[in-house]
């Protein structure tokens, strides 16, 4: 293409190479900002006439203009061109073919380099959303697990040993927990993202009066950004967001592992809905957990878009540089990927079904009632470190005779301690030992269903408000 037709041509006497047109061009991905890069220009448009810099007539051509370029868009008609590098170019020569030179103004008063840091803030603040969304829907899977199941024991697990017993619902509004915090983070993190860059222009502002917060207030934004450098410059807010991502995957992650060993048939706890599981082309008898298994990969890459983002920021002088053209790529899969696996728990986990007494027996094993034992001592007075000696002393024997602490007669317990009553088998059961740790967090079922019952609760708040 002939420099001529370049938006910069006026500087430039030779034609720029064709590799050189391609590698810098930024179209084949940027053009998913089009309905943002879109939004953004009819607002600016709009505040132009406001303030007097468009006539009443061009300001409703370009806005008519925009408006049918969009419509193009969702239906698959527009031609995009390499040669016009990126959204913003590709757009604005469309509207200077539809409407004729009034479109050359909608530029007044703006570069790209604040049009884009707008159009990235418009696309992740309405992703953030979608997320949220994805978020909450899962969060009300697992409330409603937690209730389901709120007395179904289960052991609960330190090293990956038995440690104490506890139940599926309690373990389930863990999790809801996690995913509590990763909203609160998002919701955090989307307050920075809404701060306007136009009016930045190409680093230092603009001479024409524009109305920042007419603008601001057309689009929805908190307010204008403070400072012209930063506004164009500075990416924080994606990785920010990057940042969020990876925290909410390292939680799906690690849910993950756990429905990938409780499905196997090692621990047989659950079984996943066959509409997300795969088989093998070999063996007929496997079910695989393909989505928490990939959704355990696909953590990588997150990982990966957060520090490809980091990097790309970390050695850039003030104000805007062409390497920040690569913070779409990154966050583009990031938001991708993101939604897709919340998209699969959420549809998978109502459709969990849990096998009681695959976990009920493997409660049984690894002495899980130990510490109740311990608890129990004390409450007769011994001192704590007292009474985890004895109730070693206790697990051996167990161990020795392939026995669980509730199957040892009273009086071989009594050895070990005349403070221990028959009363004592009340605590080592396991419904006694769940239905003990009746505190604000604890795993008794009752505790379980009010935990469950208040977070339904701050959802439906939430909603109202």
């Amino acid at each position: 293409m002939n420099t001529e037709h370049k938006p910069w041509a006026g500087r430039f006497t030779e034609e720029t190479d064709a590799f050189v047109e391609t590698f810098t061009a930024s179209i084949e991905f940027d053009k998913r900002l089009a309905p943002h890069d879109i939004q953004g220009s009819i607002a600016h448009a709009t505040m132009l006439g406001r303030i007097g810099l468009l006539s009443e007539k061009e300001c409703k051509a370009i806005i008519q203009g925009l408006e049918g370029i969009l419509v193009d868009i969702e239906r698959g008609d527009f031609h995009w061109s390499v040669e016009l590098e990126d959204v913003h170019m590709n757009i604005e020569a469309r509207l200077i073919d539809r409407i004729g030179d009034a479109g050359k103004k909608l530029h007044t008063g703006r570069s790209r380099n604040d049009q884009v840091a707008t159009d990235i803030r418009l696309f992740l603040r309405t992703e953030i959303d979608l997320i949220i969304e994805q978020l909450i829907r899962l969060k009300i899977a697992l409330i409603d697990l937690a209730e389901r199941e709120a007395d179904a024991i289960m052991p609960g697990f330190t090293h990956l040993q038995v440690a104490q017993p506890i139940t599926f619902g309690h373990h389930m509004m863990a999790w809801h927990e996690m995913l509590n915090r990763d909203c609160e983070r998002l919701a955090d993190c989307r307050k920075r993202v809404n701060i306007m860059p136009l009016g930045a222009a190409a680093l230092a502002g603009t001479s024409y009066p524009l109305d920042r917060d007419l603008t601001a207030e057309l689009l929805g934004f908190s307010l204008p950004s403070a400072n012209s450098l930063d506004a164009v410059s500075d990416r924080d807010f994606a990785i920010e967001f990057a940042a969020c991502a990876s925290l909410i995957m390292m939680h799906l992650s690690r849910f993950s592992e756990e429905l990938i060993l409780w499905t196997s048939a090692q621990f047989g706890f659950i079984d996943l809905p066959d509409a997300f599981c795969t088989g093998s082309s070999i063996m007929p008898q496997k079910k695989n957990p393909d989505v928490p298994e990939l959704v355990r990969g696909k953590t990588g890459r997150v990982f990966g878009s957060l520090f490809a983002l980091l990097t790309l920021m970390k050695s850039q002088p003030l104000a805007y540089n062409k390497d920040n053209q690569e913070d779409k790529e990154p966050l583009f899969d990031t938001v991708d990927t993101l939604q897709n696996c919340l998209h699969a728990f959420a549809d998978m986990m109502p459709h969990v079904r849990i096998n009681r007494e695959a976990m009920l027996a493997s409660a049984k094993k690894g002495f899980a009632t130990a510490t109740d034992l311990a608890d129990y001592l004390v409450r007769k007075g011994l001192a704590f470190r007292d009474a985890h000696e004895i109730v070693g002393k206790a697990v051996r024997l167990g161990l020795e005779t392939r026995r669980d602490l509730s199957e040892i007669s009273l009086p071989e317990l009594q050895k070990f301690s005349p403070e221990i009553e028959s009363d004592v088998f009340d605590v080592l059961t396991l419904e006694g030992s769940v239905a003990a740790r009746d505190l604000f967090g604890g795993t008794a079922p009752k505790r379980v269903r009010e935990a469950a019952r208040l977070a339904r609760r701050k959802l439906e708040g939430a909603k109202k408000s």
